[in-house]
């Protein structure tokens, strides 16, 4: 199939090559023009996973009309933030037949609407919500451009579109689970960014494994709580999209959030920290959606709201953490 990607950053590119090894022609689409120059002359993304090599069905774009031409599937691959303007740009150039991913994991600060809800509220007149899908799961880039084994959920406004998009990833090393709950699937991927910040937090100011496991399991518990108010199924949230994300993503030196909360918990400034950032650290803006959500909601989530605190009222994630520990004593309720 003529796939085109809508975003050539690290993710974007590591899911080129996955497609790439199933036999699709990709196209990779990026802002600058050197970008895809480099790709199509040294068939290397010289920005992002610059040592690996890109396979000649690969071919670079930066206009958006040249990079949708012919396509059967669009793939967003981009910052939460941006998702909906890029949507509005791509607009002109789509049809009823093509089936449209989002890899993006985010909550839309303005509107609380998950990524594929966007793309429904900007593209509904245009393509069904039913060819609407999206890919989470523990899934970092890094590991996937090195082909690694990775297993991830794709779930869809339709079984036909979920099972057409798990037959299109699907590879020897890239294992694709269909999951029916869009909606938490997508809140547990977006979520799970937060607890990645709280986790890196607690790592940075030296509080140890006993407090990064504390979050990553109450984190669930929080992230369980505003699913299943949602409608979500309970049964999501121990899946790939929940619990294997949420691990990985608390963890491991390829996360973003994770770097971004160790550096605060060591004492620097979030401005300071994303000033010198390439990529965006998701989380931060999901936090601030998420945060007024649950409030909106009365969804009771006080991680959320100590990393709310200490990214956007200057609290210090000490404080942050003794707030946690001190608060009214309860029974372990699991869902």
């Amino acid at each position: 199939m003529n796939i085109s990607i809508i975003g050539a950053g690290s993710w974007g590119t590591a899911l080129s090559l996955v497609l790439a090894d199933s036999g699709h022609a990709v196209k990779l689409w990026g802002r600058e023009p050197e970008i895809a120059d480099h790709i199509n002359k040294h068939h290397r993304n010289p920005k992002y996973l610059a040592d690996i090599v890109l396979p000649e069905s690969i071919r670079g774009y930066s206009e958006i009309s040249d990079a949708l031409i012919d396509s059967d599937v669009v793939l967003f691959a981009t910052p939460s933030h941006v998702l909906r303007g890029l949507a509005q740009l791509v607009k002109p150039y789509l049809h009823k037949e093509q089936i449209l991913i989002s890899v993006v994991k985010g909550i839309e600060n303005e509107t609380f609407l998950t990524m594929t809800q966007v793309l429904k509220d900007v593209l509904g007149d245009v393509v069904h919500e039913d060819a609407i899908g999206t890919l989470y799961g523990p899934s970092h880039a890094e590991e996937v451009a090195l082909r690694m084994p990775t297993a991830v959920v794709v779930s869809a406004y339709s079984n036909s579109t979920a099972r057409r998009i798990q037959e299109l990833f699907t590879s020897s090393m890239f294992r694709v689970y269909i999951n029916r709950d869009v909606v938490g699937v997508e809140v547990s991927g977006s979520i799970k960014n937060i607890m990645a910040i709280a986790a890196g937090i607690a790592d940075g100011a030296g509080f140890g494994d006993n407090a990064v496991a504390a979050l990553i399991t109450r984190g669930l518990q929080e992230i369980k709580r505003l699913g299943m108010k949602l409608g979500a199924s309970q049964d999501t949230f121990s899946g790939l999209a929940g619990v294997g994300d949420l691990v990985v993503t608390c963890t491991s030196e390829h996360s973003r959030n994770r770097y971004v909360g160790r550096r605060i918990g060591a004492g620097e400034s979030l401005k300071k920290i994303t000033a010198h950032m390439d990529q965006v650290a998701e989380g931060v803006k999901t936090t601030r959606s998420v945060y007024f959500w649950a409030q909106e909601l009365g969804v009771e989530m006080p991680i959320t709201e100590a990393v709310y605190q200490v990214l956007f009222e200057g609290l210090d994630p000490g404080e942050g953490v003794y707030k946690l520990m001190t608060r009214e004593q309860k029974e372990e309720v699991l869902f």
